[in-house]
């Protein structure tokens, strides 16, 4: 890659895009680059890298540019301040006026910003957060402002994880077993995977530690009746019929068409014969009526804020409110209730979220089992570690931390039906 001002000018202007949040900042990019064919693979990878940046770290960049806060000041604060660019190699887009604020800018220790901007947090999320600590919240505030690795899911109906290691280190990709996880591999670095074959036959999928872990807690068996009721792209959907070894009956339900098309080629891969993806209108879908209680497992990964995949998401906590939070959190209880009604007496219900917030995680839940008596939650770290799955986590539901556990932010309370 050869730094040029006409590159800078293309990170320039993919930023103003991204900073208007009206569309999902991986989406602006994948836009741009579309309409951008003449960047080469390491000029898109600097672009995507400084843009993000700047959207990981926008308060405190913006406290370092002083007075004038543009795009073009915080890709260059970014470069300067956080990737370690001296001033020599900024020289081709440098203005005369820009050595003497940039130095300042480097000087900054930021004694008299505040805890949010520290943690470059909007404020109303840092109070969110505030019932952690503050010394857990500026933790928590570091992880989420580092990029997320590549973690891999091997699946079972194919492969085997110590199979997988080896083929990828013969092929020059540094792995290693994930931690949690029994079928995770955490990847050195982020190598492009579309065309290896194992991606092509369907023995790795692309997946988070921590999303992998909520496909343990649903634990289902062979042949059982089993519904994903947010199916999405369905990662999940496929763990689950792994783990059911590809019999009895497991349902993808979503709401977008879309979503549920681009599970196709994923389930041709894996190999799975028992999954049912179904569009539904709503969680309300007369359908969903004449499967009422006939369901030993019901996974509700509901839609949420996306707080906790910062990591990955970096525009979500400036693109998110407290009242789109709390839109979330009148549908997300609909949902839960909808899927309880799926569930057999003795079945179970898991309800997980991608959120930090308890008005997302742990609220919903409380609220859901003072309405739903016949419901009581089970101890799900225990439920993992039944299945050699040893995680510390506190309380009966499981929460994970990328600065404790090193994944994405996860919620999942484990909810059994008593009759």
């Amino acid at each position: 890659m050869k730094f040029t001002p006409a590159l800078f000018g293309h990170a320039e202007a993919a930023l103003r895009e991204m900073l208007r949040f009206i569309y999902p900042a991986d989406a602006v990019l994948s836009h741009y680059f579309r309409t951008h064919r003449e960047l080469g693979h390491a000029d898109r990878g600097f672009v995507a890298e400084t843009c993000f940046a700047v959207l990981r770290r926008r308060r405190s960049l913006g406290a370092r540019c002083g007075d004038e806060v543009t795009p073009r000041r915080q890709l260059l604060a970014a470069l300067f301040c956080l990737r370690g660019w001296n001033l020599r190699e900024l020289a081709p887009v440098m203005h005369e006026s820009d050595a003497g604020w940039l130095a300042a800018a480097k000087a900054e220790r930021g004694e008299a910003w505040s805890p949010a901007v520290r943690c470059d947090l909007p404020d109303w999320l840092y109070e969110r957060l505030a019932e952690l600590g503050a010394e857990e919240v500026a933790a928590l505030a570091a992880a989420l402002n580092r990029p997320a690795p590549l973690d891999l899911r091997v699946n079972p109906m194919k492969a085997e994880r110590a199979d997988v290691l080896a083929r990828l280190a013969a092929d020059g990709i540094a792995a290693e077993a994930t931690a949690l996880s029994p079928l995770g591999i955490r990847l050195d670095e982020k190598p492009a995977l579309s065309k290896h074959p194992l991606f092509v036959d369907g023995s790795i999928e692309v997946q988070d530690e921590g999303s992998q872990l909520l496909g343990f807690l649903v634990a289902p068996k062979r042949g059982e009746m089993v519904a994903d009721f947010c199916a999405g792209a369905g990662g999940k959907t496929l763990l689950l019929g792994a783990l059911m070894r590809s019999t009895g009956r497991l349902y993808a339900f979503d709401v977008a068409e879309k979503r549920l098309a681009n599970l196709k080629p994923r389930l041709a891969r894996s190999g799975l014969s028992n999954v049912h993806p179904q569009r539904i209108e709503s969680e309300h879908d007369p359908k969903l009526k004449r499967l009422a209680g006939k369901f030993d497992r019901v996974l509700v990964d509901a839609p949420c804020s996306g707080l906790g995949t910062l990591r990955r998401n970096p525009d979500l906590k400036w693109r998110q409110t407290p009242e789109s939070v709390a839109e979330l959190n009148a549908k997300q209880a609909s949902i839960l209730a909808a899927a309880a009604k799926l569930v057999k007496p003795g079945g179970r219900l898991v309800y997980a979220t991608c959120s930090l917030l308890t008005a997302e995680n742990e609220a919903i839940v409380a609220g859901f089992l003072a309405a739903q008596p016949v419901f009581t939650a089970v101890d799900a770290p225990a439920l993992l570690h039944r299945q050699g799955i040893a995680i510390d986590c506190a309380g009966e539901a499981l929460r994970l931390l990328p600065h404790r556990h090193g994944t994405d932010g996860f919620f999942a309370a484990v909810l059994e039906r008593q009759a």
